[in-house]
């Protein structure tokens, strides 16, 4: 082994342990490796960011905005109308949602496809009568499965085929993926299907399932009555709030002459007999009481009272809590969101943002893998696939989500989409894909043509553009591309082939090509599957010139294993997305992901050596 082979192999594995850590994005981490690389003389200076230049790259973002186009086009809606049924049996619905997330995740980004998804699934669940635990797995595996199918479906795809480019002189076209990948996705399904959802916990609710975040507000929601000798009497609420700041309580509603005031002013003068709603934690709301000089509600004896304050504000309704019907009106809402794999809320927290201040919003309880608890809300770390209780108006609640990357879990009803757009977007799709296909232009021309055309029709908007594009990503590939072309040219990809193919394979190519696949499916499950695929590919293409066979089966064998996500809720963005939601627990994703995984293999080596032959 070489010096430079040495320092290259090293970034690498810092790199990956990184990755399975966790602890700092993957964008930050392949920045990282990309800088250690430049630094250490592996990557020529004028070299380190021609990653953003890079094909696969451009054609990444155009896709993210082509979903975007799809998601807001109400294209989405119009497949959801006809395929999802109104009614039937839980292998019925499940199929009907498995069935229309692997389609769309052949054409759009599956990440926005799920999002779309989740709040359909649900109802579907819901109409099911079965937990929604049950239903989410199959459909984020179905998702994934349906990315295998096209060179656009799935990043990985996209950095193998430059892979291919750079090896063979020209790249895997649009649908070179289709043979394997649609085998392995109609087998896949039908595995969830018909088996996989069955193997899943009936106790994992999952966050939103019997209303539990609505159900647990009153153990962290108090109602404190200003008497005559309070200290809040007179003062305005903002005074009152920065009392209660360093406490972490906000006073989320004001009951006065027995009407309530949800997300009052700031500015609002608190009087004598008001009944003021705050949230906290336990600790929090025992030291707010006699801060303010309040009076809980309860301990007084004038029962009268209490109840004609509480008489027109506690109807339940469709099995929510008392104490959430409080909270909402016609104006104000209480709306469960979950953060998406790439939120801007991540690593933040509700006081540190300010919701209250700057977004009008309340920040009521946080669902993290389907535990609730009112601990220290507003100091609590956000992490993706986190569920959130919101209150306020309902366009400030859309506001932000859509502004901060997060997606409502509640009912989502299908509407009738403006056709003509709907139509202009799919056209627009179809066509960019027919000419990626057809080998007149590259993929990446071919896509941001259409991401253009998509803004100069009016289909969206040039904000949504930007607002599509997903930064990390972007800068995860771009960053990581040129380590991994320095992985091939250092001669390190080659010393890893060797040692595969001499030491654990024999010099068998097929055994050769089962450990590529097997070992591709393993660190996908805990690396970004982009990062797995631009790693895995110079090793895919140094095995195959090892054994003088197809450099092509090579790099499909890693374009499957790649995508094949199922162990882990850290392998793909659309696994995390659903562990709040679904309420799952680490070891949950083995219960259909091992079996998953065995069926992909058995599967795959065969088609990989019927459609491409060594």
């Amino acid at each position: 082994m070489t010096l430079e082979q040495g320092l290259v192999l090293g970034i690498l594995g810092c790199a990956m342990a990184l990755f399975i850590w966790g602890r700092w994005r993957y964008d930050v981490v392949a920045l990282m490796a990309l800088l250690s690389a430049v630094l250490a003389g592996l990557i020529p200076m004028d070299e380190a960011f021609s990653g953003f230049s890079h094909p696969a790259v451009i054609t990444v973002a155009a896709i993210l905005i082509l979903s975007r186009m799809l998601s807001l086009s109400g294209a989405v809606d119009i497949l959801a109308r006809h395929v999802i049924p109104a009614r039937g049996s839980p292998t019925l619905m499940i199929g009907a949602c498995c069935i229309l997330a692997a389609v769309l995740s052949a054409f759009m980004n599956n990440v926005g496809a799920l999002a779309l998804l989740i709040p359909i699934t649900l109802q579907a669940a819901a109409k099911s009568n079965i937990p929604p635990s049950r239903f989410l797995m199959p459909v984020s595996f179905a998702s994934i499965l349906g990315g295998m199918t096209t060179l656009i479906g799935t990043p990985p795809n996209i950095i193998v085929a430059s892979y291919r480019a750079g090896a063979e002189g020209s790249s895997f076209s649009m649908f070179d993926f289709t043979p394997v990948g649609a085998t392995l996705m109609l087998a896949g399904v039908s595995f969830v299907v018909l088996v996989g959802w069955r193997l899943l916990p009936k106790s994992r609710d999952g966050a939103h399932a019997g209303q539990n975040l609505f159900e647990n507000i009153a153990s962290y929601v108090t109602e404190a009555r200003v008497t005559e000798d309070a200290k809040a009497k007179g003062k305005r609420l903002i005074e009152i709030e920065r009392e209660l700041d360093e406490l972490e309580a906000v006073v989320i509603a004001v009951v006065r002459n027995n009407q309530r005031i949800l997300a009052p002013h700031r500015y609002q003068r608190i009087q004598e007999g008001d009944v003021l709603i705050l949230e906290a934690d336990p600790e929090g709301l025992a030291k707010s009481i006699p801060t303010l000089g309040l009076e809980l509600v309860g301990e007084r004896s004038d029962d009268d009272h209490d109840s004609e304050l509480k008489s027109e504000d506690t109807v339940q309704e469709d099995g929510e809590g008392i104490e959430a019907q409080n909270l909402q009106s016609e104006e104000v809402k209480l709306i469960e969101v979950v953060i998406l794999p790439n939120s801007r809320l991540i690593g933040s927290t509700a006081k540190g943002l300010r919701l209250r201040n700057r977004f009008g919003i309340n920040l009521l309880a946080i669902s993290r893998q389907g535990s609730t608890s009112g601990e220290r809300l507003r100091s609590t770390v956000f992490a993706a696939g986190d569920v959130l209780l919101l209150q306020g108006e309902e366009d400030r609640i859309a506001s932000f989500t859509n502004s901060f990357g997060c997606a409502p879990l509640g009912k989502r009803e299908i509407k009738l989409p403006h056709f003509k757009e709907a139509m202009k977007a799919g056209a627009l799709m179809v066509g960019a894909a027919a000419f990626a296909a057809s080998g007149l232009v590259s993929a990446a021309v071919a896509f941001v043509t259409a991401a253009v055309l998509a803004v100069i029709l009016r289909i969206l908007p040039v904000r949504e553009t930007y607002e599509a594009l997903d930064g990390s990503v972007i800068v995860l590939l771009a960053a990581l591309i040129p380590v991994a072309n320095a992985v091939g040219s250092s001669g390190a990809a080659e010393l890893i082939a060797e040692t595969l193919v001499n030491d654990l394979a024999g010099g068998d190519p097929v055994l050769t090509l089962g450990l590529l696949l097997v070992v591709t499916m393993l660190l996908t499950d805990f690396m970004n599957n982009a990062a797995t695929a631009a790693v895995m590919s110079p090793i895919a293409i140094s095995l195959a010139s090892q054994l003088s066979v197809n450099t092509d089966t090579f790099l499909m064998a890693v374009a499957v294993g790649a995508s094949s996500a199922f162990l882990t809720p850290i392998g793909h963005q659309n696994n995390t997305l659903i562990l709040g939601p679904g309420g799952y627990r680490f070891s949950d994703y083995w219960r259909m992901g091992l079996p998953l995984d065995i069926v992909i293999v058995s599967i795959a080596i065969p088609m990989l050596l019927l459609v491409w032959p060594l």
